[in-house]
């Protein structure tokens, strides 16, 4: 987030060539040129708009009282844990923005960390929100317990909360008494997460926990979401994982090419942007990044460029994908169903974790603004013209009160029922829903790329610097901290 200082200007990655592993040999990979863009007034007062209306999504449908965040909305749903973790990093954003005062927003976040402390955590099935530290994934938005007996105990939503959490306690750091309490709980709520209890098969973090059923049986090991969480976990001054956790994480990735890039794989981009919205990676490396000559946020770079370059290939003849419109992620769709569309027997799925990669390719023709949204710091050149592009191709029907709804495909047939969404003819099927998960990188990314904001405050949370170098992570911003490993 070191963007303002460039104004409008960014001066993007690093420009060198790395050998690197790949199937059975190695080759030389080249990292695309440094780019040195300038955004246009037009694109410039588009980013201001987006950004002030996606903010207005958390500020406007979070319990102003308790700090839940809904799932989704309009669509009446229950609370996402990893929502309310991106409405906390809004809202310091909201403030340096000028959307709201420095007061409300620190009175905002107050009643939501008290309500989070305060919430009861227990073994039971119901009447609770967490256990060990931890919470469910999706708590009632009234109660704000475990909101069915088919939702966990989630480490990665928990972790996500947590990065909301913890940039909170650095960046109210006045001396009044209310942000001397934000301090104060987002401490205690930190430093009550029992990684130690959610490692069952220790240094690894499971997904997850269930009462009755016991945890999870997959754990979090190879590239995607998250990194945030081992290094939450390194960083606990109470119940640490162990040093070689990172190590057990590392043992899965994949390194390989596709549309020329070659990097670590996942297919869709939320993998390649959650960990980023806290965690400032340029310049800093880990033993993995060091040996192929580049950093994370590189990786991510070229997982963006690779998704565009499958885009314009459309290899599946989906309507309306190209250089300025494209992007897999997670989100809605049009419904499980199979179809004639354009000429083929098609298959459309609802929520789906859709992407591009080596890995895998998961495709039914939905386009998400948040995968250009939330990789904007990463290669604004070709991610802030999609967005532009998209909000002027698709109008009111993509984008409205709180920005872009969460999803939309072009190819889906209009007037065929759906369950979620509508279609328009001539157009295409369009979400109706905005999803918090979705929102959250999107205005947390423009304002890292903006002004370096989140990445400012976070560099000097000292929990996240510990957990970066009990990772083995070393190099750039790392060496100027005075924080111990």
């Amino acid at each position: 987030m070191e963007a303002r200082r460039l104004a409008s200007l960014l001066t993007l990655v690093l420009a060198f060539a790395t050998t690197a592993g790949c199937g059975q040999g190695r080759t030389a990979t080249v990292a695309p040129p440094a780019v040195r863009w300038t955004a246009s007034p037009r694109e410039t007062a588009f980013l201001d708009t987006l950004e002030q209306r996606t903010f207005a999504f958390f500020w406007e449908r979070s319990d102003p009282a308790t700090g839940l965040t809904p799932d989704r909305w309009p669509t009446d749903a229950f609370a996402s844990v990893a929502a309310i973790g991106f409405a906390l990093t809004a809202y310091p954003i909201g403030v340096e923005r000028g959307y709201v005062s420095r007061s409300e927003a620190a009175e905002r976040t107050l009643r939501t960390l008290r309500f989070l402390w305060s919430a009861p955590q227990g073994p039971g099935a119901t009447g609770v929100t967490g256990y060990h530290g931890f919470y469910y994934h999706f708590l009632d938005m009234r109660s704000g317990h475990r909101f069915s007996d088919w939702v966990e105990l989630s480490t990665i939503d928990t972790a996500l909360l947590l990065g909301g959490v913890l940039f909170c306690q650095s960046y109210f750091d006045g001396s009044g008494a209310e942000e001397a309490q934000v301090r104060a709980y987002a401490d205690s709520i930190y430093r009550r997460v029992d990684w130690h209890w959610a490692s069952p098969r220790a240094p690894a973090v499971s997904h997850g926990w269930y009462p009755g059923k016991g945890y999870i049986q997959y754990d979090w090991i190879g590239y995607n979401e998250a990194m945030i969480v081992y290094v939450l976990a390194l960083g606990s001054p109470t119940f640490p994982a162990d040093s070689s956790a990172w190590d057990a994480w590392l043992r899965d990735y994949r390194w390989g090419s596709y549309e020329g890039r070659s990097h670590v794989g996942f297919a869709p981009l939320f993998g390649h942007q959650y960990s980023h919205v806290w965690l400032d990676f340029r310049g800093i490396q880990d033993r993995y990044m060091r040996e192929r000559g580049i950093d994370y946020f590189e990786n991510s770079r070229r997982a963006t460029y690779a998704q565009r370059g499958y885009a314009v290939k459309n290899p599946g003849g989906w309507t309306g994908y190209g250089g300025a419109t494209w992007g897999l992620t997670a989100s809605d769709g049009p419904g499980d169903t199979i179809l004639t569309a354009s000429g083929r027997q098609r298959r459309f799925m609802g929520y789906s974790a859709r992407g591009a990669s080596f890995t895998e390719i998961v495709d039914d023709g939905t386009l998400v603004p948040s995968a250009a949204g939330g990789s904007v710091p990463f290669a604004p050149e070709i991610t802030i013209p999609a967005l532009v592009a998209m909000r002027e191709r698709y109008d009111t029907n993509l984008f409205s009160r709180y920005g872009f709804v969460d999803a939309y495909n072009e190819s889906f047939p209009a007037g065929v029922p759906v369950k979620q969404g509508r279609t328009v003819p001539g157009k295409g099927w369009f979400d109706t829903d905005y999803l918090g998960i979705d929102q959250g990188p999107i205005v947390a990314m423009i304002e890292n790329y903006r002004s370096g904001l989140v990445w400012r405050y976070m560099r000097r949370n000292p929990y996240i610097v510990r957990g970066l170098k009990r990772a083995g992570f070393a190099g750039g911003w790392l060496e100027q901290t005075g924080a111990a490993p």
